[in-house]
């Protein structure tokens, strides 16, 4: 195979940001030979940005016609796993933004149905492209941090406003997108989370609902993780904070690490902490620390590293930075939290797949009908900034 010809299913703000970039010719080897929506207008739109594209308005039909190797999923979040399940079992590869579904039952399928085809699967964490993210697990995962003590990361610069949950009558409902921050913005967060410090063995979560806007999820959530040797992690988030605030700092026996204002500080000790604390020569002197600071190495296009690193581990056998199958570790900690804050109890993971669903069809059940949306949300076909990392 010289190309990988991909369709895109959903072209709404990121699906007509992703066809852009790969149409640009920007992705070597990957090339955009179909789009899907159901909605005629967005096809409209993609007929003029791509007029050589063939346009469906079934992802049945797109994924049966023959055109594509390969599905870009750009749809709501319920839609994720039954469009992937579906390509997987026709032999495409598939990748899916995030996150990869809204709750674990449904994604679990998804994994299962990928390990199946044996095609290429990722996700679309395109924050796992910053380099200094990447440099903090390597420190981690190295040992020069050492055992791990805690994590605590303030992310509240996800700024939105009323508009923005006004732009489509999916948004910001239990029915439509199946959470608030936790299930839209943050999912980058709660997998940079857990690539780098680990999955925490149980949590409490506070959510609060509606907190800073007009919408029936929550806009604000504060978790607290424990793990099994006995490290901690807080995470805070929001999108009714400006300017908000993105620092993320972890300790270790070993050193310290903290990323904010996009530099990545990291302290090493000469010996470790817990040696340290323990020795009776040591009841004046402390360790030497050394310091060290460290840049972002490169200032890519984070949306179109995903797709260029996809396109390459279909064509060329290049390991996946973002695996698909990953999405179930951050989607796990999302419904662990949801499920603490509806039941104001702590919540163990692996989360009990079965008892959030059963929550979350009773927040469904009582999902309202947006009564007013804007008509504002026109595929712009360009990456929008909101998406970035801010500092």
């Amino acid at each position: 195979m010289k190309n990988v010809h991909i369709g895109i299913v959903g072209y709404g703000n990121i699906g007509s940001a992703h066809a852009h970039c790969i149409l640009s010719g920007t992705i070597s080897g990957l090339k955009l030979t179909a789009i899907c929506d159901i909605d005629e207008n967005k096809l409209c739109v993609a007929q003029k940005a791509a007029p050589t594209v063939d346009l469906f308005s079934s992802y049945k039909e797109m994924i049966v016609s023959g055109v594509v190797d390969a599905v870009l999923i750009c749809t709501p979040h319920y839609l994720h796993p039954q469009i992937a399940i579906f390509a997987f079992e026709k032999g495409l590869h598939v990748l899916t933004e995030k996150p990869a579904g809204v709750y674990t039952l449904q994604v679990e399928k998804m994994n299962t149905a990928a390990r199946r085809a044996g095609t290429v699967y990722g996700i679309m964490f395109n924050q796992r492209a910053n380099s200094l993210y990447r440099q903090a697990r390597e420190l981690i995962k190295s040992g020069r941090l050492g055992q791990t003590k805690r994590l605590a990361w303030i992310i509240t610069n996800w700024y939105r406003t009323q508009a923005y949950y006004d732009s489509g009558d999916w948004r910001a409902t239990w029915s439509g997108e199946g959470g608030g921050v936790l299930m839209n913005q943050a999912p980058h967060n709660l997998d940079l989370w857990q690539w780098m410090f680990g999955m925490p063995a149980r949590l409490r979560a506070v959510c609060n609902v509606g907190k800073y806007h007009n919408i029936e999820v929550e806009d604000e959530a504060a978790i607290y993780a424990e793990y099994e040797n006995g490290a901690t992690a807080t995470f805070l988030t929001s999108t009714g904070e400006y300017p908000g605030t993105n620092r993320l700092e972890i300790t270790g026996d070993s050193g310290k690490i903290v990323i904010e204002h996009g530099i990545l500080h990291f302290w090493e000790l000469s010996m470790s902490e817990r040696t340290y604390c323990f020795d009776k020569n040591n009841s004046v002197t402390e360790p030497e620390i050394k310091h060290q600071e460290l840049s972002p190495q490169q200032h890519e296009n984070a949306h179109a590293y995903i797709l260029q690193n996809f396109t390459d581990s279909i064509l060329k056998g290049t390991g996946l930075l973002a695996p698909g199958y990953d999405g179930l570790n951050e989607l796990s900690i999302a419904n662990a939290a949801y499920l603490s804050a509806w039941t104001d109890q702590w919540v163990s993971l692996p989360v009990d797949g079965h008892l959030f669903l059963e929550q979350l069809k009773n927040q469904v059940e009582q999902s309202d009908k947006k009564n007013k949306i804007t008509n504002c949300n026109i595929p712009s076909g360009k990456y929008s900034s909101r998406w970035d990392i801010h500092w």
